[in-house]
C-alpha cells in the first residue's frame, strides 16, 4: 500500500515537472540576451525614421520638379514624376507600416514569454 502510493507520488511528481520545464526554460529569455535584441529592434526603428523622411524629401523634390515641368508644357517628364511621387508614396505607407510593427514587437512579445 505505501509502495504503490509513492509511487503515485513520483508519478505525480514527474508529470508536474515536465508540466513546468518549458516555462521555466523561456523565463530565462527576458533576463540575458535580451538587450541585443531590443539593441536591434531600436536600430531597426531609427533605420525607419530614417527612410522616412529621406522618402518625404524624395517626394518634396519631385513636387517642384512636376510642377516645374508641368509649367513649361513637359508632359511627358511630368507624367514620370508623377509616377515617381506615387512610388515614393508607397514607400513611406511601407515604411510606416514597418515602424508600427517594429514598435509592436519592441514593447509587445506576442509570444507572451
Amino acid at each position: 500500500m505505501v509502495r504503490s502510493t509513492i509511487l503515485i507520488l513520483a508519478i505525480a511528481a514527474a508529470v508536474g515537472g515536465a508540466a513546468l520545464a518549458p516555462t521555466v526554460a523561456s523565463a530565462r529569455w527576458y533576463g540575458y540576451g535580451h538587450r541585443a535584441d531590443t539593441l536591434a529592434e531600436r536600430g531597426d526603428i531609427r533605420a525607419d525614421r530614417f527612410d522616412i523622411r529621406r522618402d518625404r524629401a524624395d517626394v518634396r523634390a519631385d513636387f517642384r520638379d512636376l510642377r516645374r515641368d508641368l509649367r513649361f508644357g513637359r508632359f511627358g517628364e511630368a507624367a514620370r514624376d508623377l509616377a515617381d511621387i506615387r512610388r515614393d508614396r508607397r514607400d513611406i505607407r511601407l515604411d510606416r507600416g514597418n515602424l508600427r510593427r517594429d514598435h509592436r514587437d519592441l514593447l509587445f512579445d506576442r509570444y507572451g514569454y
